[in-house]
This record gives C-alpha cells, sequence and structure tokens, in this order.
C-alpha cells in the first residue's frame, strides 16, 4: 500500500506540473485560419481543389495569419470578414477553398474547438484545487474537530474525513466536465448549414487535423440543436462546482462569527485585512472575494439557460464565445480561488478539542454503546443521553467532568419513566468517559467510508489514483489536440513550400 500511495504521489505532481502550464490562449481568428489550412491541403489532396492553385492561396492565407500575429494586426473573428483578407492577399480563387462550406459549420467548429480548451483549463484548475485538499486532508486525518449539522454542532470527526467528502463532490465534477467534453469535442466541419452539401467532403480526415476524434453524426444537430445545447451543459458543471466551492465558503465563514475559532485564514497576504473603524477585527477578505465569485459564476451558468431557452434552432444567442468564455474562465478563477483559500487556512487541534468539550457532540455514542454492548434498545438509550445533556446544559457541566453518579442517577429515573425493570447503569465509569472521548469515537468507527484510520488511509489512496487518472485524461486530451496541430501545420507547409 506505502508504494502504492508514493507511486499515485510521484504521477500526481507530474501530472500537476503539465497541467499548471496553461495552453496559450486561441481565439476565433487562429481556428478559422486553422480550418482553412485544412481545406486547402484535404481538399488539394482529394480532387476538389486545383493542386495547381493550392500554393498561391496557401501563401496568401500565410500572409493573413502573420498580419494576424503582429502587434496591431488584424484578427477578424467572422468567416465573413476573415474571407475578404484572404481574397486581398490571393486572389479572388482564394474562395475556392470554401466549397462545401458554410460560416455556420465553420463558426461552429471554432467554438465548439475554443470551448474544448476552455474546459481543459477548468479540468486543470479543479485538479489543483482536488489535490490541494487531497493534501489538507492527509495532514489532517487524525485531526478532530466538531462537524455540524442544520448549522448545528452535530458529531466530532475527522478534518481530513470531512475534507475527503468535499473531494467525493469534486470527483464527480470532473467526472461531469469529462462528460460534457465529449459531447462537445465532436467535429461540426462540413455539415454546411444544415443538411450537408453536393461535395464529397472528407467530413474524417477534417476532424483529424482539428483535434476531434469524431464527427458529429447528424448534419442538422451539428448547429442547431447541440450548439445551444452544450453551453447549458457547460452552465450545469459550473453551477455544480460553485455549489461545492459556496458550501465550503460558508462552512468556514461561520467561525468569524465566533471570539475563538478554531479555523481561521492567516493574516495578511490578501487573505485578510483590518477593518477601516474598529482595530480588533480582521476580515476574510478572501472567503468574500470567492463566495462572490461562486455567486458570479451561478449568474452566468443561469445565463447560459436563459439564452437557449425558448428560441428556434439554430438562433445564436447561447452561442457567443465572450459569454460562454466568461463562464468557464469565471469558473477557472474561483477553483483557483478556492485552492488559495485551502493554502492558507490556519487549524488549531486544541482549540477545535475545546469546542469539542464545549458541548455534546458525542453524546450519541451513549445510546449507541448501550445497545450494542448492552443491548438496550436505542431510543432508551438515546433518551438517557438526551437527559444526560439536559442536565449537563443546565448546570454548566461538560463532557470531561460530567459526574458519573449523576449518569447513574439519570439512567434508573429512565428506565422507570420508560416502564423498564429497575437496573444499574451498565456502563462503568471508564466505559462512560471512552464513550465522550472524540478521539476514541474516531478510532472505534467500523463502517466502511468513516473516519476511522485504516479507512482513512484505504480512500485517500483511492482518490489519490483517481485524481492521478483525471490528470492523465486531462494531459491526453491536450497533448492530442497539440499533435493534430502539428501533423496540420506541417502538412500545409509542405504546400506552401511549392509556392516559393
Amino acid at each position: 500500500m506505502r508504494h502504492f500511495m508514493t507511486a499515485a504521489i510521484i504521477a500526481g505532481a507530474m501530472a500537476t506540473e503539465a497541467l499548471a502550464q496553461p495552453a496559450p490562449r486561441r481565439d476565433e481568428f487562429y481556428w478559422i485560419g486553422q480550418t482553412n489550412k485544412a481545406s486547402v491541403v484535404i481538399n488539394s489532396e482529394e480532387g476538389l481543389l486545383d493542386p495547381a492553385l493550392a500554393p498561391r492561396i496557401a501563401r496568401g492565407l500565410q500572409t493573413v495569419i502573420d498580419a494576424g500575429g503582429r502587434p496591431g494586426g488584424r484578427r477578424p473573428n467572422l468567416v465573413i470578414t476573415f474571407e475578404p483578407l484572404l481574397i486581398e492577399a490571393a486572389g479572388v480563387e482564394a474562395t475556392l477553398i470554401h466549397a462545401g462550406r458554410s460560416s455556420q459549420d465553420m463558426l461552429t467548429t471554432v467554438r465548439a474547438a475554443m470551448l474544448r480548451e476552455e474546459l481543459l483549463r477548468v479540468a486543470g484548475a479543479l485538479h489543483r484545487a482536488t489535490q490541494t485538499m487531497i493534501d489538507n486532508a492527509e495532514r489532517h486525518r487524525d485531526t478532530i474537530v466538531p462537524n455540524y449539522t442544520n448549522g448545528v454542532a452535530a458529531q466530532p470527526n475527522s478534518y481530513g474525513h470531512y475534507l475527503l467528502g468535499h473531494v467525493a463532490g469534486l470527483e464527480r465534477d470532473m467526472q461531469r466536465l469529462r462528460q460534457a467534453y465529449a459531447r462537445l469535442d465532436l467535429s461540426p466541419m462540413g455539415t454546411t448549414v444544415l443538411n450537408g452539401t453536393s461535395w464529397p467532403l472528407n467530413r474524417d480526415r477534417m476532424g483529424a487535423y482539428l483535434g476531434f476524434p469524431a464527427t458529429i453524426e447528424n448534419a442538422y444537430d451539428a448547429a442547431q440543436i447541440l450548439a445551444a445545447e452544450i453551453p447549458v451543459e457547460l452552465g450545469a458543471v459550473s453551477t455544480s462546482i460553485a455549489i461545492h466551492v459556496g458550501a465550503y465558503i460558508a462552512d468556514v465563514m461561520t467561525q468569524y462569527a465566533q471570539p475563538r475559532p478554531w479555523l481561521l485564514l492567516a493574516e495578511g497576504d490578501g487573505n485578510t485585512y483590518v477593518s477601516s473603524a474598529m482595530p480588533q477585527k480582521r476580515n476574510p477578505g478572501l472567503l468574500n472575494d470567492v463566495r462572490r465569485q461562486a455567486s458570479m459564476v451561478v449568474t452566468l451558468a443561469t445565463g447560459r439557460t436563459i439564452a437557449a431557452h425558448n428560441i428556434p434552432p439554430g438562433m445564436n444567442d447561447p452561442k457567443s464565445v465572450a459569454d460562454n468564455v466568461a463562464l468557464t474562465a469565471g469558473t477557472t478563477r474561483l477553483l483557483e480561488q478556492w485552492d488559495r483559500v485551502m493554502r492558507a487556512l490556519v487549524l488549531s487541534r486544541e482549540r477545535a478539542l475545546e469546542e469539542l468539550d464545549l458541548d455534546w457532540t458525542a453524546s450519541q455514542e451513549i445510546a449507541d454503546v448501550l445497545m450494542r454492548e448492552h443491548r438496550l434498545p436505542f431510543r432508551v438509550g438515546h433518551h438517557v443521553a438526551s437527559v444526560i445533556v439536559d442536565v449537563a446544559k443546565s448546570r454548566d457541566y461538560r463532557p470531561s467532568d460530567f459526574p458519573y453518579a449523576e449518569a447513574q442517577r439519570i439512567y434508573g429515573e429512565v428506565l422507570h419513566e420508560m416502564g423498564l425493570p429497575e437496573g444499574e447503569l451498565p456502563m462503568t465509569e471508564q466505559a462512560f468517559r471512552a464513550a465522550l472521548d472524540p478521539a476514541a469515537i474516531i478510532r472505534a468507527r467500523a463502517t466502511p467510508g468513516g473516519p476511522q484510520p485504516a479507512e482513512m488511509t484505504r480512500m485517500l489512496a483511492g482518490a489519490r489514483a483517481r485524481l492521478a487518472e483525471h490528470q492523465a485524461w486531462a494531459t491526453g486530451q491536450r497533448a492530442r489536440i497539440d499533435a493534430a496541430i502539428a501533423r496540420l501545420d506541417a502538412d500545409f507547409a509542405q504546400v506552401l513550400a511549392r509556392a516559393n
């Protein structure tokens, strides 16, 4: 197991380094250029374009691309504004590469290519945030803290176990992202407007040159249905991520309402700031920023649904590159901010244990022990524990100093009240104290998926292995796209060389 964990950690670190280097953001101009390159290469080789004209068109196309790469150069983002530059550089014969094409399928392809890379950016940020959370879970696997339900202290737990619960949510986010990516990563090129063309275009080869593993099957679906549906799905992925971030941030934020929190952000570095009026206040600015960003992501995501709702097929309302990239870029930023929060957390183990001793979060264990070891009906044991808590709170007893004799008295009264035979509390004082020890409770958990040491070891190893697999997937997608572009550029360069 130790070897497995070490290998997973090393593999994770290598993939993390690869994903930490974001690919350059390729805009509409870039992808229109690549699509034109592919048309020159494929059509000239397959008889749809006179091979004698291909070098001159290639030279004109390269002239437009080079000019767009210079400072202040024109980089049109529409087919109809790109084409005049191409005609100017290569003559009207350059429009022969437009055989069987339309701005519909070209721009749908451009948008899919751009959103595909944006999703990989989100995947990279999601990976880094998940990695940090798993590392924190490993660090705090034995740190005992209160957990809360309905906003009230409920039970003691390992903070590492709590974090692995959040990791599970992030793993589902990655699964949703990958499923959305698979539906997005299909080439629309060659579908023309909505039902194809009389030109025998090689759609498979075109898709492969642009880094798509397959083509969209139905030509009507390509630009009319799927193109409007995808932004809504991306919104759903981003919303799920934002909900997970928001829940975590809200949990940390409650600590700032306490005079002696057990979990805080390290002061300074933009994490916190001093109130302008109250010198004692350290406001959690970073938490506020992340919460606000999560709300913005949900707002943008909801906008994708509204834009796609109640319109005829094919309308451009939800397809805006700027709007869709705003969503994905906002989600990436959210994950990066959340990662910063997790790296800035300062947890006081001693204060967390003190918090547990201030409340009776371990009281359920009394009922569990009475049933598990002494066969007392759970509801009877639950009532015994409930009365103990009532008495403790009325007399300001903590779990660590509650009188054992008082527990014995309460046990007898509950039996009488519930019409059961008289008897003495079957738990020894040592067993009674152990039942109220948060650390002992965690160690004694037997349920698969619990915080006990053996389960924590198993779940941490599993989380690292799954994260490494997700990393390998994202790295593989990026490598496949880059390799396809390299092949296209190399083949186009051969056509271009014949123009010299």
